[in-house]
Order: structure tokens, then C-alpha cells, then sequence
């Protein structure tokens, strides 16, 4: 794929000319990464279902059947964390070594390397919505109903969406001058993981831990979608404003970092 004559209209002085290019770049880029993640597979985009899938029935083995936890619809109670943790952890983990797997787009003289974690997270993106009627069937079986607040759900996955960018702008940066980032990564996920109400109620965390269990954003992330697909109420708004806060002012910063950081890619890579 040559990248050549849109990096020419990439430098253009006209704007919306470079807002095209973008969205023309981000498109093919989202559909290269589909091909290629899903090629010679004989499930294919299966795949973003069966792993979700293989991870709840062992949370329902272990935590209905050999140490029952009472949590109400417990399928899609922990369904809707899964599906929503994977789109974070996936996307940050790709994002983290996108640099070093994408060296000949690097090399392209005028390629615009900061599109390159919106394509990972916009690909999450694409793997959550895809998933997303799969749940809805987990939420009728439950007996769940529908309401109106699900209209929210679009300004929730915007939210989701640039924290999940921002940390990808500082990790992708990192992890080309400090290799050991990624599999640090790995490791401080894992960690997280189990400090998100993924299988667990939120309601079991003391009292005086709730402050330091509070700093997670991914716990108010997970709990809004809760409140908003399976118990029709509103969200914590203020924590999602709060969240939003964060993102506004640490993204142009994991943003200039990257920046900055892409003038070694080259040669680092």
C-alpha cells in the first residue's frame, strides 16, 4: 500500500483536504487491521464473541457454582464488564507496540504516525459495537428491560474512547525508546483487572478503601454502562465529567509527547 501521493495532500494548506485524507487514511488502516487480524481464521470476527464468551462461562463456574456470589443477572453483569474491559485492554496493549509493528508506514516520508492509535482503538471500537447484540440477547434472557437512558450509551463510548487514546499517545511513546514497556504493561493490566468490578459487586469494597478503589477510572467506565444497559438510571455523571477533565488535559499532552517522540521513530525502530 503506498502511502505517497496522500501524504501530498496531507501537506496541503486547505483543511478540510486534510480532514478527507484522515478519514480516508483511518478507514483503509481499520480495514487493513481486520483483514489481517482475521486472515486464514476459520471463525474469523467469531472470535471477538468466543473469548468474552470463554472467559464468563468460567467466571459462572467458578463464582455461581463453586463460590456463589448473589449479584442479579449475573450473566450480563459480568458480560458487560468483560466486553468493555477487553475494548480498554486489547486496545492498550496493541497501541503499545504499534510503532514497532508498523515500521514500513513509519518510513513513508509524510505519513501521519499520530493516526496510528486511533486506528487500534477505533478497532476496538468496531469489536464492541459488533458485540453489543450479543449482549442485548444476554440482557432480554436476564429479564432486563431497555429504557430510553440507552441513548446515553454513543456519549459513554466517546468518553471511553479518548481515555483509552490518551493512554495509547503516552504508552506507544514509551514503548519505542523502553521496550520493556509492553510487557510491564501486561503485567500492571492484569493488576487493574482485578481491581475492576468485572465479577465482583462494587458494593464489597470497604468503606475505607473506596478512595484509592475510586481512582480507577475504568471502575466508574464499567459501572456506567451498568447503570446505563441493565438498571435504566442515570450514570455518575460527575465521575464521568471528572474523567473527562483528566482526558482533556492529558491528552494534548500524550499527543505533543508522541509528537516529539516520532521524530526518533526511524531511527529507534
Amino acid at each position: 500500500m503506498s502511502f505517497k501521493k496522500p501524504s501530498f495532500l496531507f501537506r496541503q494548506k486547505f483543511p478540510l483536504q486534510k480532514l478527507g485524507y484522515l478519514y480516508d487514511l483511518l478507514r483503509s488502516l481499520v480495514n487493513r487491521d481486520m483483514k489481517i487480524m482475521y486472515k486464514r481464521s476459520t471463525l474469523g470476527i467469531a472470535w471477538t464473541l468466543i473469548s468474552p464468551l470463554l472467559q464468563l462461562l468460567v467466571f459462572i463456574f467458578v463464582f455461581q457454582i463453586i463460590i456463589k456470589i448473589d449479584i442479579p443477572q449475573y450473566s450480563s453483569y459480568v458480560f458487560t464488564g468483560l466486553l468493555v474491559w477487553n475494548w480498554f485492554q486489547t486496545s492498550l496493549f496493541q497501541a503499545t507496540g504499534i510503532i514497532i509493528a508498523s515500521r514500513p508506514l513509519i518510513r513513508q516520508p509524510g505519513f501521519p504516525n499520530a493516526v496510528l492509535p486511533i486506528v487500534v482503538v477505533t478497532t476496538g471500537l468496531i469489536h464492541f459495537v459488533l458485540a453489543l447484540p450479543v449482549l442485548f440477547v444476554f440482557l432480554l434472557v436476564d429479564g432486563v428491560s431497555l429504557t430510553p437512558i440507552l441513548l446515553v450509551l454513543p456519549l459513554l463510548q466517546i468518553i471511553q474512547f479518548a481515555f483509552t487514546l490518551t493512554l495509547s499517545y503516552f504508552l506507544a511513546s514509551l514503548n519505542v525508546t523502553f521496550r520493556d514497556t509492553q510487557h510491564t504493561l501486561g503485567v500492571l493490566l492484569q493488576f487493574l483487572f482485578y481491581l475492576t468490578p468485572i465479577f465482583y459487586e462494587i458494593g464489597n469494597i470497604p468503606d475505607r478503601y473506596w478512595f484509592i478503589y475510586g481512582l480507577n477510572p475504568m471502575v466508574h467506565i464499567v459501572t456506567s454502562y451498568r447503570q446505563i444497559l441493565m438498571w435504566g438510571t442515570q450514570p455518575d455523571w460527575l465521575a464521568l465529567a471528572i474523567i473527562s477533565g483528566v482526558v482533556a488535559i492529558l491528552m494534548p499532552l500524550g499527543y505533543n509527547l508522541f509528537k516529539r517522540q516520532s521524530l526518533r521513530f526511524v531511527e529507534e525502530i
